[in-house]
């Protein structure tokens, strides 16, 4: 039996009190007399270690954080670097369009990002960057992730898939011109304003004029090819200046002076035109 505590009851204070063990674990406390008296026996509690005392389990240090892991960097190339950049230009830290390509102008707005949110100035794209910018920004669109252009052209409608035809794709943005169902060439276009809406439609090129103006506008219009009244496949300097920030007048604009120019000498009149959402 461990150590036990003997707590006397009715014993008078002095007196010679014997505690005696019977049967291995039974107590009986007898006074000078050998009057056996009542004896109450609790266990031993152990003193839990104090501040200064060194317990019997050694604390465990805390695991250091994992470093954050690194998901983009200078030289990538991808849709996730489209999505970093046109999320870094809706809050002011990219100027460009997204390209897709993590080159110096990327690099510094990471840079500038990061310092700002007093991460390390590391201009890559780790976990901790990537999770901050996601929560200051929202999903962007189609249109924000090529703001540039460059979309990749939409299936084409089936009008588009016989003959001669200059197919226009409201949706992404692009006209290719196919023969017989292939594609020859596709490039970015624009399109009228909601007040001077571009009409939807299955058309022919009726008229083409290389050097045009338009006597409405006073506007040049080169490389012409209406299709529907006043409304035609043109080349816009102002679209080549400053992309979708602006509109046309109804006609489809093409930015690409060399990729409309070889389309002029391709197209004739009569061929079609397919404008579709």
């Amino acid at each position: 039996m461990t150590g036990v505590v003997v707590r006397r009851g009715a014993i008078a204070v002095g007196a010679v009190v014997t505690v005696a063990l019977v049967g291995g674990c039974k107590a009986q406390a007898v006074d000078s007399d050998g009057k056996a008296q009542p004896v109450r026996i609790s266990p031993t509690k152990t003193k839990p270690a104090g501040p200064d005392e060194p317990s019997g389990t050694p604390a465990r240090k805390p695991e250091p954080k994992p470093a954050p892991k690194t998901l983009l960097a200078p030289g990538q190339r991808g849709d996730q670097v489209r999505e970093l950049q046109a999320r870094l230009r809706q809050i002011a830290w990219f100027f460009d369009n997204p390209s897709g390509t993590y080159g110096s102008s990327t690099t510094a707005a990471v840079k500038g990002f990061q310092g700002k949110r007093g991460l390390p100035r590391t201009g890559t794209t780790d976990t901790v960057t990537w999770q901050k910018l996601v929560d200051m920004t929202r999903k962007p669109t189609k249109y924000e992730l090529y703001s540039g252009g460059g979309i990749p052209a939409s299936k084409p409608d089936k009008r588009c898939l016989t003959g001669r035809v200059l197919c226009i794709s409201k949706a992404s943005r692009t006209l290719t011109w196919m023969i017989d169902g292939k594609v020859v060439s596709t490039m970015d276009v624009r399109f009228g304003s909601q007040y001077t809406p571009t009409r939807d439609g299955a058309f022919t090129v009726y008229w083409k004029s290389r050097h045009h103006v338009s006597t409405l506008y006073d506007t040049a219009m080169p490389y012409a090819m209406f299709f529907s009244g006043g409304q035609a496949v043109h080349y816009s300097s102002d679209f080549a200046a400053t992309g979708y920030n602006g509109a046309s007048h109804g006609c489809v604009n093409v930015r690409d002076e060399k990729k409309i120019a070889s389309l002029f000498a391709q197209v004739e009149n009569g061929d079609k035109v397919v404008v579709y959402k």
